[in-house]
């Protein structure tokens, strides 16, 4: 499956059109080609500002939003690389602070297509290659760069330095990739994860995590250890409680912080662990009056987003999150605990259909299954016998009864991205 984009742009949609028509060869893992594309292009993986690398099932997202708020709280200049894109294919490269202009973007997919063309690289390979190119080029104080997917092999993980890794909350996700059969790994499904996820680390640099099962909680060890790299693993080198607010501790102190703005429960926890990559490293340094700023002013599109009233939702509360799997699941099923909701689910099919729905069965006053538009999907019988189909989302919101009970649209990041642009809500 590829990441299908388009823009209002001739010039960006001829390169997007390239990147369209490249594939991943069956069975190639391993970072060769990225390695190769980079020394083409001048080894930009070695010239970028600090970096901050972040891995992680759920949650990785959302650290990399309160990474960047409280950097930029501090007054920093922060490039940012994230995926998958919402509504256009510029929200995956901020540059020192700013979506990447259409004109830079054309400019750089098309010197890395060229440069690569013999190479066959992958959709995200050139994508990366060309936020590392902008990033080089332009000054700032730090990257915060998101795993796209595993870590180990992940095309992000050319970078040599960073200043801190981190990995955010564990669950079950893209088994055909990282739970394949492989000598020498893990054979639980959960320490396997944790074993691709800790592939980020460094020698030398600081690794930092929330804290996890006996099984993922050996491996990031392992992985650490290995590597030379100073663990600091939320319950043991730093602490977290939320209340009121975020009472965080580690040896360099307390601080009293307060909740995100961002809706949740667990978004405490992803705000916690960017506290703690912060303070777990030494070439960036962040006031304790800007983390707190940062918790407050992060967003992030999609996860547990309030929309506002629009052409698609009218004045309905309408929630919308690109969660797929079950811990996502889980933390809907917080957040609507006590609430009924009518969910209206879109899920690629080699997603689990029931890690949605399982988990917010008490809330769930309807189910309406709709289609991942450009995508192969589940239909409404992967639901249940309370599911009803619709052929688009707006004919799903149209024939949902007048109740006054909130919406949730849910299950994949790709249908979250068609709500936004079809409710006028494009990421900034």
């Amino acid at each position: 499956m590829r990441d299908f984009a388009t823009s209002s742009d001739a010039r960006v949609q001829a390169q997007l059109d390239r990147l369209a028509a490249l594939s991943l060869p069956e069975g190639r893992l391993g970072l060769d080609t990225m390695r190769a594309l980079l020394a083409r292009l001048g080894d930009l993986q070695t010239r970028l500002p600090p970096v901050f690398h972040v891995a992680g099932t759920n949650g990785k997202g959302s650290t990399c939003a309160f990474l960047r708020a409280m950097l930029e709280a501090d007054g920093k200049r922060v490039h940012v690389a994230t995926s998958p894109h919402l509504v256009r294919y510029n929200e995956r490269i901020r540059v020192a602070g700013e979506l990447i202009s259409d004109d830079t973007l054309a400019d750089l997919l098309e010197e890395v297509l060229d440069a690569g063309e013999d190479l066959a690289p992958s959709f995200f390979e050139v994508t990366i290659a060309a936020s590392f190119l902008a990033f080089a080029r332009t000054l700032a104080d730090a990257c915060v760069i998101e795993v796209g997917l595993g870590g180990r092999f992940d095309a992000t993980n050319v970078i040599e330095h960073p200043a801190a890794c981190g990995i955010a909350a564990l669950g079950i996700d893209h088994e055909r990739f990282l739970l394949a059969r492989e000598t020498g790994v893990p054979e639980d499904p959960m320490a396997r994860i944790a074993f691709e996820k800790a592939g980020i680390v460094k020698p030398g640099c600081s690794l930092v995590t929330l804290s996890y099962d006996e099984g993922p909680t050996l491996e990031i060890e392992r992985a650490a250890m290995a590597a030379g790299a100073p663990l600091a693993m939320r319950g043991r080198e730093w602490f977290a409680s939320v209340g009121a607010g975020i009472e965080y501790e580690d040896r360099h102190g307390r601080l009293a912080l307060p909740l995100p703005a961002l809706p949740g429960a667990h978004q405490a926890e992803n705000a916690a662990l960017a506290v703690a990559m912060l303070r777990h490293q030494d070439f960036v340094s962040v006031s304790e009056e800007a983390l707190g700023r940062g918790i407050l002013e992060a967003r992030w599109p999609a996860r547990l987003q309030r929309l506002s009233v629009g052409p698609l939702t009218g004045a309905r509360e309408t929630w919308l999150d690109g969660g797929h799997n079950r811990s996502a699941g889980e933390a809907l099923a917080r957040h609507f605990a006590g609430r009924r909701v009518h969910l209206v689910l879109g899920m690629l099919a080699n997603k689990d259909p029931r890690g949605v729905v399982e988990p917010l069965a008490e809330s769930i006053a309807s189910i309406s299954a709709v289609p991942v538009p450009a995508h192969e999907w589940h239909d409404a019988a992967a639901f249940g016998d309370r599911a009803r189909a619709f052929p688009s989302v707006k004919a799903a919101l149209a024939e949902l009864p007048d109740d006054g009970l909130p919406v949730l649209i849910a299950g994949s990041l790709y249908l979250a991205g068609e709500v936004l642009r079809l409710n006028d809500e494009a990421p900034d």
